[in-house]
C-alpha cells in the first residue's frame, strides 16, 4: 500500500466547517473596507526576491530567517511573499497608479515564512491588508485605525482588543536616535544576548523589539525615541492622537513600539490582544513614507495595516462564543417517487432563476423522507420543500418550516414569492 502524503507542516487544510467560519469574518472584513471606499487590488505569491530585500530590509528576521527563497529554472531567485506591502507598491509604481494620485486599496490572501509553528503562527498563513497613498495627513492614519475599530465591533471582539500607538519620526530623527541607542548599548555589551550584539550596529532599532525579558529590563533606562522626534514629526502624532480622542477611540503610547519591518517611519500601532496567551498582536501597522521611492518609484506618502486572519479567527472564536457561521443552505428540495426526479430539478432551477440569492441544495441519492429531512438539518437548512408525486400531478409544493414544523401548500408558481418572503 503507497504511504499517505500529508500537508506540509505549518502548512494547513481548512475543511468546510471552519471555511463557513472565515468566510463569514472574511464577509464582514470586506463590507467594512467597501464602506470606506477602499478597492481590491489582487497580487502574485511570488515576486523577485530583491523586492523583499530592499523593502523589508536584509538585517531583520524575515529576511535572515523565515523567506522561502529558491531560483527558477531561468536562474532566476525568486520569493513566496512574507508580507503584502513591498508586493502592493510594487505594483502600483509599475501599473502608474501612485505618483500624483490618492489611492485606497486592499488585499487579501496567503502569505509564507518559514516559523516554528505555533497556535496562531504558521509558515503559510493568510493576511488581509489595506494601503493608502498619496496622503500624508494624521487624518488618514486615524481613519485607518477607525477603520479596524469598526471591525472589531462587527466581530463582537471589541472588549479584547487595545490600541498601541508610537511615533518612530523621520529618517533623520531616528539616525540620531540610533546613535544615542548605539552608545548605550556599547555601555552594556555583556548583558546583550547574541542576537541583539549582533544587530546592536547594523539595526540596532530591532533591539528594543527583543523577547529576551532580561534585555527588555536592561532598556528601561536606554534613551527613548521620542526624545529625539523632529518637530513635524511630533506635529503629526500629537494630530493623530487628538483625532483618536475626539472619535472616542483610547489607547496607549508604547515608546518601544517599533514594528518589524524597516520601511514604517512616524506613526507606528498595534492592535494588541491577551486572550490568545503568547500571540498579542492581532493587527499592525504605520506610515511608510519612504517606501515607493525605495523601491524605484517617486516620493509618495504611504500608509497602511496588515492582519494575520488565523489569529483573528481564533480571537473571534475564543470570545465571542455566539459568532456562528451562516447555514450551508436556505432551503433543501426533498422528493420522493421516481417520477419526481425531474419535476425537483425543474423547480430547483426555475428558483434559482427567480432568486439569484438563493441557497437552495437537492436531495439526490433517494432515501426515505425521515432521511431526507436530517440530510435538511445536518446543512442547516431553514426551510424544506416536499415534493410526492401528487404534489408533481397538481403542480404543488409543500413548504415546511424545520424551526417550528409549520407547513403549507402552495402551487409552485407561488413558491418564489413565498420564500422571498420568509427569508428576507
Amino acid at each position: 500500500m503507497a504511504t499517505n502524503i500529508q500537508a506540509i507542516r505549518g502548512m494547513n487544510d481548512y475543511l468546510p466547517e471552519e471555511t463557513a467560519v472565515w468566510q463569514r469574518i472574511e464577509g464582514i472584513l470586506k463590507d467594512v473596507l467597501a464602506g470606506y471606499g477602499y478597492s481590491e487590488i489582487r497580487l502574485p505569491i511570488v515576486e523577485q526576491t530583491p523586492l523583499f530585500k530592499r523593502a523589508i530590509g536584509e538585517v531583520t528576521d524575515v529576511v535572515e530567517k523565515e523567506m522561502y527563497t529558491f531560483e527558477d529554472r531561468n536562474g532566476d531567485s525568486l520569493t513566496l511573499r512574507p508580507e503584502g506591502t513591498a508586493g502592493c507598491v510594487r505594483a502600483g509604481i509599475e501599473h502608474g497608479l501612485l505618483y500624483n494620485q490618492e489611492q485606497r486599496l486592499w488585499y487579501i490572501g496567503p502569505m509564507f515564512r518559514h516559523e516554528r509553528p505555533q497556535k496562531g503562527r504558521y509558515r503559510q498563513f493568510h493576511q488581509l491588508g489595506a494601503e493608502v497613498f498619496g496622503l500624508q495627513g494624521p487624518d488618514i492614519d486615524a481613519e485607518l485605525i477607525l477603520l479596524t475599530a469598526r471591525w472589531w465591533r462587527a466581530l463582537g471582539i471589541h472588549q479584547h482588543v487595545a490600541l498601541e500607538l508610537n511615533s518612530i519620526g523621520s529618517l533623520e530623527a531616528r539616525a540620531n536616535y540610533r546613535d544615542a541607542l548605539v552608545a548605550f548599548l556599547e555601555q552594556h555589551q555583556d548583558r546583550l544576548d547574541e542576537d541583539c550584539r549582533r544587530r546592536m550596529y547594523v539595526n540596532p532599532l530591532r533591539v528594543l523589539d527583543t523577547k529576551n525579558e532580561d534585555i527588555q529590563l536592561l532598556l528601561k533606562d536606554a534613551p527613548v525615541l521620542t526624545d529625539y522626534l523632529d518637530e513635524e514629526s511630533r506635529k503629526h502624532f500629537a494630530g493623530l492622537c487628538e483625532l483618536l480622542q475626539q472619535s472616542g477611540i483610547p489607547y496607549t503610547v508604547n515608546p518601544s513600539l517599533v514594528r518589524g519591518l524597516d520601511y514604517y517611519n512616524r506613526t507606528v500601532f498595534e492592535w494588541v490582544t491577551t486572550s490568545l496567551g503568547s500571540q498579542g498582536t492581532v493587527c499592525g501597522g504605520g506610515r511608510y513614507d519612504g517606501l515607493v521611492e525605495q523601491l524605484g518609484g517617486r516620493a509618495t506618502p504611504a500608509v497602511g495595516f496588515a492582519m494575520g486572519l488565523e489569529r483573528l479567527v481564533l480571537l473571534v472564536q475564543a470570545v465571542n462564543p455566539d459568532f456562528k457561521p451562516r447555514p450551508t443552505v436556505d432551503v433543501y428540495l426533498i422528493s420522493s417517487g421516481e417520477a419526481t426526479l425531474s419535476a425537483a430539478m425543474a423547480l430547483a432551477e426555475s428558483l434559482r432563476d427567480a432568486l439569484p440569492a438563493l441557497r437552495l441544495m437537492t436531495n439526490y441519492g433517494g432515501g426515505n423522507f425521515k432521511k431526507q429531512f436530517g440530510r435538511a438539518d445536518k446543512w442547516g437548512a431553514r426551510l424544506a420543500l416536499v415534493l410526492g408525486e401528487n404534489e408533481v400531478a397538481a403542480q404543488q409544493v409543500v413548504v415546511k418550516n424545520l424551526a417550528t414544523g409549520d407547513q403549507e401548500t402552495l402551487a409552485q408558481s407561488d413558491v418564489a414569492a413565498r420564500l422571498a418572503s420568509i427569508l428576507g
